[in-house]
């Protein structure tokens, strides 16, 4: 008979501690639900996980943009440290739930899971703080304005929070999948997302006489059609770059060409290599396809967040934590998704691995990025099993490995 791993009987304490402590979770993610904040300025939910955070004897620190917080749960100081991550904000969206703990802030709901994402990560915490001396250190990011471009998380990496760490974890909630499955992938998970504004300018004229002036309309119509399909011909299609135009803006009136038109996008793609080259791709096209129409380009580029890039053995240790949580059976292959994440700053520093979160109960399917957003409450305790047993599995896997290996 094998012999029991230290992390089998700290996995089992995770296991009780979080059955006993279900029903608190529920009402801590009612809470989140219920007071909503968007980016930077998630000073209520902020406060609330200081204050639970404090009560149980561990030391969070805010960082340094004023919401958000970073708390080890210490262990062995000689050991590795480990990062986990959840992000706190929410979306400037109306809450469109009949539920008792639909919004209570006008225009604002947590739409795509952050509720449950920080629940996850303030249970996985306390539960950890209960345990026996931990092997390493875990270190908890609760991160601010993951919705936001570039994202809260080009801030966490800026103050250095990620120095010293061997890899992070986060997870993200999965509506399109059931409760008591997670989705894992190697590689590009999430896409890199920029957004894209292009205003054109001419003289204005009449519709009667478009040889007179720049047909302004025409020339917008040219870039929104040629630059995505040029694009295509000039990167690997294997990068899955994506150019997808979301609001067109030109004229008043059906008989005068306008004097100002504005496109606005967002440009995606999965290689990291692809999105370094982006903005100049993008602005040399449309400079291109505009000019030959004669109206003058002003082209505003914000370059947003890179892909998720998951890295092969931190996958490998999300896997193991999963198997044990929800059983293979439970583990299944995750698509790429074109939409972007912040969390793909965290890889500047060290190697990442994001997973997916089945959410979805009985009743119909719901969206995220949606108002009537929600999710089957008992995914929290799978969350907090799976993230508790992933940092267990990280501290005991990178304490056998030393500091600088590249095996890390």
């Amino acid at each position: 008979m094998s012999e029991a791993r230290p992390q089998d009987d700290a996995g089992a304490r995770l296991d009780r501690w979080t059955r006993e402590h279900q029903p608190e979770l529920v009402a801590v993610r009612r809470h989140l639900h219920a007071h909503p904040e968007l980016g930077f300025a998630e000073h209520e939910t902020t406060a609330h996980l200081e204050q639970r955070l404090s009560a149980a004897g561990l030391r969070p620190r805010r960082l340094r943009s004023g919401t958000g917080l970073v708390c080890d749960v210490p262990g062995d100081p000689d050991g590795p440290t480990v990062v986990l991550r959840a992000d706190i904000d929410a979306l400037p969206l109306a809450d469109l739930k009949d539920v008792p703990y639909r919004s209570t802030r006008e225009g604002i709901c947590h739409a795509c899971g952050h509720d449950v994402h920080t629940t996850v990560l303030l249970g996985v915490a306390l539960a950890l703080a209960a345990q026996e001396r931990l092997p390493g250190t875990v270190r908890c990011v609760f991160q601010p304005a993951e919705e936001q471009l570039p994202g809260g998380g080009l801030a966490v990496v800026d103050e250095g929070v990620l120095a010293g760490a061997s890899r992070a974890f986060a997870l993200h909630c999965d509506p399109s999948l059931p409760v008591g499955q997670v989705g894992l992938r190697t590689g590009a998970i999430t896409a890199a997302c920029d957004r894209v504004e292009v205003t054109l300018t001419g003289p204005g004229g009449h519709t009667a006489r478009p040889q007179l002036t720049v047909d302004l309309v025409h020339a917008l119509g040219q870039v929104v059609t040629d630059v995505p399909g040029l694009l295509s011909r000039l990167v690997d299609p294997r990068s899955s770059l994506s150019l997808v135009w979301g609001a067109v803006s030109a004229g008043v009136a059906a008989n005068a060409i306008p004097q100002t038109g504005t496109l606005r996008g967002t440009l995606r793609v999965l290689d990291r290599s692809v999105w370094s080259q982006a903005e100049d791709l993008v602005r040399r096209l449309v400079t291109e396809v505009a000019n030959g129409s004669g109206a003058e380009v002003a082209i505003d580029y914000v370059r947003g967040v890179p892909p998720v890039v998951n890295d092969p053995r931190s996958v490998a240790l999300l896997r193991g934590a999963a198997i044990e949580t929800v059983g293979g059976e439970g583990v299944v292959q995750s698509p790429q998704s074109m939409g972007g994440e912040d969390f793909g700053w965290f890889a500047e520093v060290l190697p990442i691995a994001l997973a997916r979160l089945g959410t979805a109960g009985s009743g119909p399917a719901l969206d995220l990025h949606r108002g009537t957003f929600d999710v089957d409450e008992r995914a929290i305790g799978v969350g907090v099993r799976l993230l508790g047993r992933t940092a267990l599995h990280a501290l005991a896997a990178d304490s056998a490995v030393p500091v600088g290996d590249p095996a890390r």
